[in-house]
Parts: C-alpha cells; sequence; structure tokens
C-alpha cells in the first residue's frame, strides 16, 4: 500500500504551480474572447488554388477589414473573424484575391455576431456551469450521506477548471488566443470528466469504511488510491492518447479546442486522486480535531 496521504502538501504545492499564474493573469487581464462573445464578423473564403494565409491577410488588409484571426480549415478554405465591418468589404477580399493572386477565389459565407448574442452565450455558461456544480455537490453529498465527499469533489472540479481558464488566459495573453463556443464546450466537458474518477475512489473508500470499521481514515484513503489508481491511469490514458492525436492531426479549427479537453483531462486525472482524497483527508483531520 503506498501512503499517499505522505504528500498532502507537495500535491498542494504541485496545484498551485500550474494554478497561480494562470489565475493572476486571469484576475489581471481575463480570458480573450472571440467574436462569438464580444460581437463582430465571420467569413469562410473558398480558393479553387492553392493560396497560402498570409495572402489572405493581406487582400483582408487592403479591403480594410480588420481581422482578428484566420484560420485555415481544410483544402483551401479560409474562416476570417473581425470586428465588425461594412457589407462588401468580404466581397472586395475576394475581388483582390482573384485579380492580383489568381486564386478562383468565392465568398462561402458571411455572417454576423452581435455583442448581444455574445453576452446572452456568456451568461448561459455560467448558469450552466453553476448549476452542474451544485448539483454534483448534491449528488455525491446524498450518494454517500456525507457531506464531505461533495465538498471534495467540488474542490477537485473547481481546481480542473481554474487549471482550464488559467492555461487560456496565459495563451490568451502570451499567444493571442480567443475564447469560443467550441472553448464553452470543453469547459463544460472538463466539468463531467473532473468527477468521473473521483466517484470510483470515493466508492471504494466508503466500502472500506464498511469492510475494517478499526482502521484509520487515512490507511482507508491510501489504500483504496493504491487499489484504484492503476485503473484510474489506464482509463485516462485512453482519452488522452486520443486527444494528443487530435491536437497533431485533427486541424487548426479544432486545435485549441483539442488542447483544453486535453489540459481538462490530464487535470481530471491529477484531481480525483491527488486533490480530491487529499481534501476528503483534510476535511477529517479538521473534524477528529474539533
Amino acid at each position: 500500500m503506498i501512503r499517499f496521504s505522505k504528500y498532502i502538501r507537495l500535491y498542494i504545492i504541485i496545484s498551485a504551480v500550474f494554478i497561480l499564474p494562470g489565475l493572476f493573469v486571469l484576475t489581471r487581464w481575463g480570458l480573450k474572447p472571440s467574436i462569438d462573445f464580444s460581437g463582430g464578423t465571420l467569413a469562410e473564403i473558398s480558393a479553387a488554388s492553392g493560396i497560402s494565409q498570409e495572402t489572405v491577410r493581406s487582400m483582408a488588409e487592403k479591403a480594410e477589414i480588420p481581422l482578428s484571426s484566420i484560420v485555415k480549415s481544410g483544402g483551401n478554405s479560409f474562416i476570417l473573424r473581425s470586428g465588425a465591418v461594412e457589407g462588401g468589404k468580404f466581397s472586395r477580399a475576394v475581388v483582390l484575391l482573384n485579380s492580383e493572386a489568381s486564386a478562383g477565389a468565392t465568398l462561402v459565407r458571411e455572417e454576423s455576431v452581435g455583442p448581444v448574442l455574445g453576452s446572452e452565450l456568456l451568461v448561459k455558461a455560467v448558469i450552466a456551469a453553476v448549476i452542474a456544480v451544485i448539483a454534483i455537490l448534491m449528488y455525491i453529498a446524498y450518494a454517500f450521506r456525507n457531506v464531505s465527499f461533495g465538498v471534495a469533489a467540488v474542490i477537485a472540479l473547481i481546481h480542473d477548471l481554474l487549471v482550464v481558464l488559467g492555461s487560456f488566459a496565459l495563451f490568451g495573453r502570451f499567444f493571442g488566443v480567443e475564447v469560443d463556443t467550441l472553448f464553452v464546450t470543453a469547459f463544460l466537458t472538463t466539468m463531467s470528466f473532473s468527477v468521473h474518477d473521483t466517484i470510483v475512489v470515493f466508492d471504494r473508500i466508503r466500502e472500506y469504511r464498511k469492510k475494517f470499521p478499526g482502521m484509520q481514515f487515512e490507511e482507508i484513503c491510501d489504500k483504496a488510491l493504491t487499489e484504484t489508481i492503476g485503473r484510474s491511469l489506464s482509463n485516462s490514458f485512453t482519452i488522452i492518447f486520443m486527444l494528443v492525436a487530435l491536437v497533431l492531426y485533427g486541424g487548426t479549427s479544432t486545435f485549441w479546442f483539442s488542447v483544453a479537453l486535453l489540459i481538462g483531462t490530464v487535470s481530471g486525472t491529477y484531481s480525483s486522486d491527488f486533490v480530491a482524497t487529499p481534501a476528503l483527508i483534510m476535511w477529517n483531520r479538521r473534524k477528529a480535531k474539533s
């Protein structure tokens, strides 16, 4: 049996190293919102011949389009995001591509997203997250007949969300990465995965408390972690390998979505064993002293 409970301070230090820098940037500068939240225009341009991303950017600048990002979405198609622009400017960019670069380009779509829609998406995402946290807390507290299990699971959940948010705050600050609706999807998915392995460990702890009533609580947690960590890692690595493949070969349009899921999965794997269970142990220690 591995004495995991001996290294709780180390787990706190590791979590702090990954959370505090991102939390500082998040509170100081925040996330960098895409047009899904701030409002603007999205357009897709398809070219018959191969052209570079820089060529498309150059023609957009000549058409006086204030681009915020440009992504190659497969083949010779490009997705352009910008602030609000006057009608006809993307059509002018297509004309410039055809006349100066002989691209055989066509404007596939042009969509406007207002800031009101962006605010609505953000509010709904926050409401969904809050409802999920409360529901998880209540469900686990009821299932294990102990509120400490629910609180420990929520602490691990918040840990994972801070890791994902902090990471993208850093990405946005230093690499210009924007958060969009796909990020919200990854964010909410992380919440569900975070609790997945935690429940397995907690269920084993509950089983051993009944089976070994004379054993110290910390020893029960160590025994439960020792016996479940192999299963947790095997389960998580099957997902991590798939997400790594998506990051490497999934294309630019889903790259940051895959990165967000990968960060959330790795953090969720760690927190299930080294955040949730230590939080439960610390709760029990405090209760024993009082």
